[in-house]
């Protein structure tokens, strides 16, 4: 069954009248051995363990015009800041998180704007929001969400932090046309126990010249996302660019799952073929 969300208070509400947090038991980084006390250890193990560790894998590709390219910027900037987030933020069972940001395009094409950051509050949502807003923006060519998420999945290895849940949210306009397939590198990060949530972005009308596609919602819920409590926010509105971005991350930070969920392919054909931005790729260009 597709799975619509509806933008708006009403959902940014239930976010955050959610109770306890739900989390997914993932392992964290491991640590070298200590000679230090028993109760140390545990102490060093508590200040090292946040609610989650998210990875924020954000598309720049040329199919994204610099107004877009802008909004979601200041879309991730303003909602980490945002009062909703911080609430959301306290009601986790340790009131922190990890975060890195980092922006892809083609299989080989990944920047990391943010290397791994503690968020606890508003001084430390203030200066990951301004670090996001002082990176000069950039485009690049080709779309490869499998190289997307091979890149994020070692950044799980580097961070200092253990999360109770580990998390790639990709954001994007378009399928993966570059590197491998997509449900390969999406299944081999569900091996590892990490989630894959979505926010496929459907503000302009599909064309040729941008490599677009009907149904982006379809192909980001059937080949891109998965993992326990999974889920997608689409974007069909430029004006609501910046809202489903907070509503995202609030649903993250808080571990909700959902109200209605995905459509899970399991032995069903994918509504959308996980093949279909290569395809259109190799007519377009013969190779």
């Amino acid at each position: 069954m597709r799975m619509l969300f509806s933008i708006g208070a009403v959902l940014v509400a239930g976010v955050l009248a959610g109770g306890d947090v739900a989390g997914i038991a993932a392992p964290g980084p491991k640590f070298e051995p200590s000679k230090s006390s028993p109760q140390r250890l545990a102490a060093d193990r508590d200040a090292q363990t946040v609610d989650v560790e998210l990875v924020l894998a954000v598309d720049v590709s040329y199919s994204m015009d610099m107004d877009e390219l802008a909004i979601q910027r200041e879309g991730y900037a303003q909602a980490i800041q945002s009062k909703e987030f911080l609430q959301a933020l306290k009601l986790g069972p340790n009131g922190r998180i990890a975060v890195t940001y980092f922006e892809w395009a083609a299989s080989s094409d990944q920047k990391i704007i943010i290397p791994w950051r503690l968020v606890d509050g508003p001084e430390t949502a203030d200066a990951v929001a301004a670090e996001i807003l002082k990176t000069p923006i950039r485009r690049a060519s080709r779309t490869s969400i499998s190289g997307a998420i091979t890149f994020a999945m070692p950044l799980f290895d580097e961070d200092p932090y253990r999360g109770l849940r580990r998390v790639i949210d990709i954001s994007g306009d378009g399928p993966n046309n570059n590197g491998g397939p997509v449900t390969a590198a999406r299944d081999a990060a569900l091996e590892k126990g990490i989630v894959i949530n979505g926010l496929p972005i459907m503000v302009k009308e599909p064309s040729y010249s941008t490599m677009d596609i009907d149904n982006l919602d379809y192909y980001y819920e059937d080949c891109v996302i998965g993992g326990p409590g999974s889920f997608v926010i689409t974007i069909k509105d430029r004006d609501k660019f910046k809202e489903a971005i907070r509503t995202k991350l609030l649903m993250e930070v808080a571990g909700r799952m959902p109200e209605r969920p995905v459509r899970r392919v399991a032995d069903k054909e994918p509504r959308v073929s996980c093949l279909i931005g290569e395809k259109i790729w190799s007519d377009r260009w013969g190779r």
